[in-house]
């Protein structure tokens, strides 16, 4: 089990998983006024959230299934990534795919929050590659059934 350092600045409850099957933790929304995102707008979003992500992990930001299907509103960026060296506070880009407004309040869930292993790679630059049955072959290249 992997173990994160964490200053909780916020009011809110610290990260938790909501079941044992979870695959993510939910982070809240810690502004001290309601925050208005507009139709088809963007907005940063406070969590009062700092953490120490050991080497070789990352944290991914994820939007939370029921605000994107419910309200419109997902996670731009997404997974965002929250490198091992970055101490500062977590906020959350949220974005409006609706013709509606949104509140976010205080303490409003508004993020999943996944952490996954990074895997480090080295560069061999060559002349070719080895050839495929694919090759360059881009979007809708495989079928679209």
């Amino acid at each position: 089990m992997l173990t994160i350092d964490i200053i909780n600045k916020s009011s809110n409850p610290m990260p938790k998983y909501q079941t044992t099957g979870s695959s993510a933790v939910d982070l809240y929304a810690n502004n001290d006024e309601p925050i208005i995102i507009k139709k088809n707008t963007v907005s940063l979003i406070p969590t009062g959230i700092y953490i120490s992500i050991t080497k070789g992990y990352e944290a991914q930001i994820r939007s939370r299934s029921g605000l994107a299907i419910n309200h419109g509103i997902f996670c731009l960026n997404a997974p965002g990534t929250i490198d091992s060296d970055y101490r500062g506070e977590i906020k959350i880009i949220l974005a409006s795919f609706t013709q509606e407004q949104y509140i976010v309040n205080k303490g409003d869930r508004i993020a999943q929050m996944v952490f996954a292993k990074i895997e480090y790679v080295v560069f061999n630059e060559v002349d070719s590659l080895d050839e495929t049955n694919r090759q360059s072959g881009g979007f809708g290249s495989s079928g679209y059934a």
